[in-house]
Order: C-alpha cells, then sequence, then structure tokens
C-alpha cells in the first residue's frame, strides 16, 4: 500500500530552485506553448534516458489512449522550444482543480524544469491545488516535491477533482492568462 504520495502545491511565495528557473524562463531563451505537439511530446518522453535506461512505460496503447484523452481535452502537453526545435516538455491529465502529472523530458539543460515551472504559474492562476508526481524522486524534491500522506492526499483529491474540469485546447486560454502569473512555492 502507498503511504505517501509525491506533489507540488501551487501557492503564493517563492522557492529558491523554483526561482533559478523562473529566471531562466525570462531570460527569452526558451518559448513555451500548450497542447500544440501532445503526441510528440509523449513520443519524446518515451524515448531512453539520459542514465542509459532504454526500457520505457510509455508503450504505443498507451500513447493512443492518451491521445485520445487529449482530443477529448483532458490531456495536456507543456512544450518548450529553442531556436523553432521542440527541446522539451511534460504531459498529464486535468481533473478538476488537480493535474496529474505523467512524464516529462529534456533535450536541452533546463528545459523540463522551465515547462514545469511554466505549468505551475498557469495552474495556480487558475486556482489548482496540486499537481501529483506520482513518483517521490531526487530531482522532483529538488523543484520543490513534497511527500503527501496518504490520507491527506486522498482528502485533497476529493476536495479537487469533483471540481469543474477546464478541458480543450490550453494554449489560447494559457497565454490570456500572462498578465495574472505570479511565483509559486511548493508544499
Amino acid at each position: 500500500m502507498v503511504v505517501a504520495r509525491s506533489a507540488f502545491r501551487p501557492v503564493s511565495g517563492r522557492t529558491e530552485s523554483v526561482a533559478k528557473y523562473a529566471a531562466t524562463l525570462e531570460k527569452g531563451s526558451f518559448q513555451v506553448t500548450f497542447d500544440r505537439r501532445f503526441r510528440e511530446v509523449m513520443e519524446s518522453c518515451r524515448m531512453p534516458r539520459d542514465d542509459g535506461g532504454d526500457e520505457t512505460w510509455i508503450h504505443d496503447e498507451m500513447i493512443e489512449a492518451y491521445s485520445e484523452l487529449h482530443t477529448r481535452g483532458f490531456a495536456h502537453s507543456v512544450e518548450v522550444w529553442q531556436e523553432g526545435e521542440l527541446v522539451g516538455g511534460l504531459y498529464g491529465i486535468s481533473l478538476g482543480k488537480c493535474f496529474f502529472g505523467e512524464s516529462m523530458f529534456k533535450k536541452v539543460s533546463n528545459a523540463s524544469k522551465v515547462a514545469l515551472v511554466t505549468l505551475t504559474r498557469k495552474l495556480q492562476a487558475l486556482g489548482f491545488a496540486f499537481i501529483d508526481c506520482q513518483v517521490y524522486t531526487d530531482h522532483l524534491q529538488s523543484l520543490g516535491a513534497r511527500m503527501i500522506p496518504r490520507p491527506r492526499f486522498l482528502q485533497m483529491l476529493g476536495e479537487t477533482v469533483s471540481q469543474e474540469t477546464l478541458k480543450g485546447d490550453w494554449d489560447g486560454w494559457m497565454l490570456s492568462l500572462r498578465h495574472r502569473e505570479r511565483p509559486f512555492a511548493c508544499l
């Protein structure tokens, strides 16, 4: 039985590690979009990691199923671009006021971190309660993820997934939030 779950919680404030990647984003070396290349993000997430492992849990049937969820407005991607090339990103599912992060990738340093920082800032502006990271890793901890005891996590789920889900293409309405962005802190 899982006794805790890893998550980010968008709230007011700022942490040192997040400030660093927010500053990277503000320098303008990356451009970030939403939902423009969902399938390409998933394909990139299933590629072998830098650590040399070639096993992946993302298979063709999963890509098809998530692509259908994307078509229906539940699955979303964040794409990070540099000089016109897709260099990082992440994807996940939105239900109520919770985002369930599935996977992320990077082709250049900091690209996946910029995707996560951008997503978190946007979700905060929309009143989302948290991003479920599912698995706790040192990498996610360095970005501010925290473990949530199972009873609290289940309570948070009950409070958030029953709220209205923002379905559809996120790129248009995410861009319109730019004037309301605020930094965030984690759990």
